[in-house]
């Protein structure tokens, strides 16, 4: 009977997740044109725009194709900046949604990771496929590799959701504070360098940075020998168990204060 009750518990909150996807998807692209191309959209004129500025600037020499390293790393920093972002007040603009017995907080925060994660992902490998068949990027040399590590950061992006998530409701001033952050950290995430290009002092301490191990190892696994990582998968998947953990956390306490009695 336990087993039994838990399984339709399961299925009602997977039809209640799926239910606030589709508000989701239908709230954020259904009422624009362009709001749903603009998901593939934004990381090719990125893309573009990079290989213009080093085919000019000459900022970037070897052997690794240029499109390769600029798809891999706007599409990593697309994974943890929108995930978050989205995740990022996500209960105030729904919190009508919490009258009803079956809508959890969890379920909120879920349903935007969730679309976020499946359309950065989509977005990454239609462009990959497009790029790689008119032959502006080489075929990836270690697919198990590269799916390893979009597991990873996945599985830190949920984590870094769930936590921003939680601070944003407590506090309006952090919601603010967060957006300008990313940006900010932007040129020091990784997507725009090789560790192994900077000084052996400053590689240490950038190695301290938990997402920068996630493009190391999406890299070592795109471009295969011919570029040198220093990717630490364990270190990246401990911090992401700690972040879930603690947005968990938050998560539960958010329940008792937020949802209506």
């Amino acid at each position: 009977m336990a087993t039994h009750s838990f399984m339709a518990s399961l299925k009602i909150q997977f039809r209640v997740i799926g239910a606030l996807l589709m508000r989701e998807v239908l709230t954020r692209y259904g009422r624009h044109n362009l709001g749903f191309l603009w998901l593939f959209l934004e990381p090719v004129l990125f893309t573009l725009g990079i290989v213009v500025l080093w085919s000019f600037t000459k900022l970037h020499a070897g052997s690794i194709s240029i499109v390769a390293f600029a798809v891999t790393g706007y599409s990593y920093v697309l994974m943890w900046r929108n995930v978050a972002g989205r995740a990022a007040k996500a209960i105030e603009p729904n919190l009508s949604l919490l009258y009803h017995r079956n809508v959890k907080i969890m379920d909120l925060f879920l349903a935007r990771i969730i679309l976020e994660i499946s359309g950065n992902t989509i977005s990454f490998i239609l462009l990959t496929i497009v790029f790689v068949c008119i032959q502006l990027m080489p075929a990836p040399a270690d697919i198990f590799l590269m799916i390893c590590a979009w597991g990873l950061l996945i599985l830190f992006s949920v984590g870094l959701g769930l936590v921003i998530g939680v601070i944003s409701e407590v506090s309006e001033v952090f919601d603010r504070v967060w957006h300008t952050l990313t940006y900010l950290f932007f040129p020091l995430s990784g997507a725009v360098f090789f560790v192994d290009t900077l000084p052996t002092k400053v590689q240490k301490i950038a190695l301290y940075i938990p997402p920068i191990h996630a493009i190391e190892m999406l890299r070592h696994g795109y471009f295969g020998n011919i570029v040198r990582t220093h990717e630490q998968p364990m270190y990246l998947f401990i911090v992401s168990i700690v972040l879930i953990f603690f947005g968990l956390i938050g998560v539960l306490w958010l329940n008792k204060k937020v949802i209506p009695e």
